[in-house]
Order: C-alpha cells, then structure tokens, then sequence
C-alpha cells in the first residue's frame, strides 16, 4: 500500500503490487488497486486496461477514471503534484489498473527470451492468469458484479478476454464470479481506420470534391490493401494527409505540436499499427495536448517514486506511458466476432465514443455495432447532465449500450470527466442514460 501525498496535504491509498503469470512466473504483471470510496461490499469491481498495446495502467488511473490527476502546472524541475480526480469511478466501484501487456508501465519478464515475447492471444492467457490469482487473494471481491473496462487498442483484448473469463467459469477452471459485462471507449475493432476520411470529411477537414475523388479512386479502402499501383488513390490519399497533419488526431479540436517540430514518421496506411507511431519529436512543451505525458514521465521515473512504488530495481529502463518497443504479434484482425458471442452470452456492455476523436473514429463504431444487427430498443437520443447535451445514446436488445461523449477525444474521461462520470453511474446502476 502507498500513501500518494496530493495538492493540500491529502494522502490516497493505493495498492500496488506484482503478480506473477506463465511458465515460472517469469512475466511480472503491475497492477494499482484503488477500492471503491463507496460501498466496497457491494459495489462493482473493474477490471482496467490501457490500449497501445504497451501503454501503462497509470494513464487510466491519473488521466481518465481514476482518483488522481496531474496539477497542469509548467514542469519546474520538481515532483510532478498530484490532486484529487472529483469525478473518480472509483467513487461507486472498485477498480484494479494493470499494465498489460509484459513490457507496459512497470511490468516486465525475468528472462528476455519467450517472456518478453507478447501479442493478443498470450496477452489475454496472461490476464486470465492474474485475474484469477488476484481473486485467489481477494476471495471478497468474488461475489461482486465484475466489468472488464478499457479503451483503444483494448477494444481488441478485452472481447477476447470477457470470453476468455465467461468460458473458463462455464468449464469451471475459474471460480464462479458475478461477471457481467464490459466497458469499452473509441475501441480498436479492425478496419476502423477506413472511417477516418469519412470522419474527416464530416467535420470539414476535406473538401467534398477531395472526399469523393477519394472514395471513386481507392474504393473505400484507404489505409489497407491499397494497390501500390493505383497512383491516383495514392495522390488524393497524400493531399488527405496534408490537410489534416497539423491536426492533433485524438482530440481535433486541438493542433499538433509535433507538426511544426518534425513531420510525424511511418507507413500511415498500415492497419492498426498507425495506432502505435510515434514521432521522435523533442518533448511536448507547455500548452501541447500531450504535454501531460511529459508530467507522468518526469513522476514514474522518479527514484523516490519508484521506491515507494517497490519497483524491482533493474527491471526496465525509462518508464514510459506508452512503450512500443516491443514485439508484439496481432493475433486478433477484428474483434466483432467475439461481441457476438458475449451478446448470445447475454452480457452487458457500454461502448463510447469521444465524438471528436480521429484515431477510432465514432463512425467506426457505429458501423460494427450495427453489422451485429440488434433491433433497437431505446432510439437515438441526447443525454443530458446537469442541463446540458453530453452527447447521443442508442441502445440494443443485447444490453449494449453506446453513447457519443460531446466534444471529447480518443480518451473521453481525460477531456469530459464530469460527464463520463455520470454515464457511468447511471448505466452502472442500471439506469437509461
């Protein structure tokens, strides 16, 4: 347990600890856990995973739904401040924040040979592997309503580790928990970057002369199997580009740094992937949307932090929120399959959507929900929270909810936090949106 000192002299418990999984246990899996402020007896307990692959649990726990935020303050040299979050989920649930996968935050592999190796499938024997230790040791929590929650690139493992989990209950290799569904923000589904040049063209980036050259020159087949030889696609694919590229892609509201600094590097029509680039700029200065990462940087790779952390010395080098690295082997394409079979399973799930995020597209989302062809039991509409539009809800006759978040990004909590609050506990407490 570690007492995090923040702004005004308050001290937050935090649990921390390493968990062991694979052969030996040569993976070290980090995880936070952050008790419910509520009622822990009975309130939901999450399961929480950050996207990337390879980006620390921290980011959802100090950026998004967890009970503490960075003081957005100019760095001057000292400890970054930590304050409270007064819209925490972990006001009415009980929340366990693990980096996942090996190589992410603070977990590592005792052995760099096949343990460092990682990818969807092994990712999520891993994690059913912690899941089922952490209860082992956490018998009270076995009986509570369990969510599997996380955003981006987990729209991909977290399907396939709901099934995982409802599988190994119904065979009766993991204890019979009350597992109930998921949550999932701008997931990664697969053939989602497609819906980019829509997206683009619906909030004015590009024109609608350049939007139809597009779609008659590439055939709606912009980021894969573009052929090397159709050099007009490739032409109106480049102006695309060139439209949007001082365009900040999480959040488009904002403008990205990197721009005037260094164009970004990489194939940006690879599937996927183009999730995981990262321009070697120089560090984000003040005002940049990503110059919190630099806050979170500066705090983890403190000394004094990683002691009271219990970090094993020599485990990894420079933390980083997210570390690309590493090999990692995309096992799973698309991960529509595995929402329906949850669906027949009959759990419930929450699928938001940022409405100005470019990375996963809402479009996209929208466009997979309906391929599972639900009738619709609750129409589009708006949600409101405290008198104001926080965006539109539809839901499904397979208890999936899906909710747009009014001008927020890739990681709706960080830029609407009251917001995904109350959205969260009305759809948590079974109440409409």
């Amino acid at each position: 347990m570690c007492m995090i000192e923040c702004k005004g002299g308050f001290l937050y418990n935090l649990i921390f600890r390493y968990v062991g999984v694979g052969e030996s246990e040569e993976v070290q899996l980090f995880y936070y856990f952050v008790k419910s402020e509520g009622n822990p007896e009975k309130d939901p307990l999450l399961i929480w995973l950050t996207g990337g692959p390879g980006c620390s649990s921290w980011s959802g726990l100090v950026y998004e739904v967890g009970p503490l935020n960075y003081k957005i303050d100019p760095y001057n040299g000292s400890l970054p401040t930590l304050v409270l979050n007064p819209y925490s989920w972990t006001k009415i649930s009980s929340i366990v924040f693990i980096d996942s996968p090996v190589g992410a935050g603070f977990s590592y592999a005792k052995k760099t040979s096949t343990a460092s190796k990682t990818g969807d499938f092994k990712q999520v024997q891993g994690l059913v592997e912690f899941f089922n230790k952490w209860l082992i040791d956490h018998p009270e929590f076995i009986s509570n309503p369990i969510y599997i929650a996380g955003d981006s690139y987990s729209g991909i493992t977290v399907p396939v580790l709901v099934q995982k989990i409802s599988n190994g209950i119904e065979e009766g290799i993991l204890p019979p928990i009350n597992l109930q569904g998921y949550i999932l923000g701008n997931p990664v589904t697969g053939g989602d970057n497609n819906y980019r040049i829509p997206f683009a063209h619906g909030m004015a980036l590009i024109s609608d002369e350049l939007h139809k050259s597009l779609e008659r020159s590439c055939g709606g087949e912009y980021y894969e199997n573009i052929d090397p030889s159709n050099t007009e696609c490739l032409k109106e694919f480049q102006t695309y580009e060139e439209c949007i590229s001082g365009i900040w892609s999480k959040f488009i509201l904002d403008s990205d740094c990197s721009f005037t600094l260094q164009k970004p590097q990489g194939d940006s029509i690879s599937e996927r992937r183009s999730l995981n680039q990262k321009s070697e700029s120089p560090l984000p200065w003040f005002g940049c949307p990503d110059y919190p990462d630099l806050l979170s940087q500066y705090w983890a790779n403190d000394p004094h932090v990683r002691k009271a952390l219990h970090v094993q010395k020599g485990t990894i080098g420079e933390w980083k929120r997210c570390n690309y690295g590493f090999p990692y082997q995309y096992n799973v394409r698309s991960s529509v399959e595995y929402h329906a079979n949850l669906s027949a399973k009959g759990y419930r799930s929450l699928i938001y959507s940022g409405d100005h995020d470019m990375q996963v597209p809402f479009l996209a989302t929208q466009a997979w929900i309906r391929s599972l062809n639900y009738s619709i039991v609750d129409d589009w509409r708006s949600w409101v929270v405290q008198g104001h539009i926080a965006g539109y809800t539809r839901t499904y006759s397979n208890l999936m909810t899906f909710a747009t978040v009014r001008v927020a990004g890739h990681t709706a909590p960080q830029y609407k936090p009251k917001e995904c609050f109350a959205m969260f506990k009305r759809w948590i407490h079974y109440e409409p949106l």
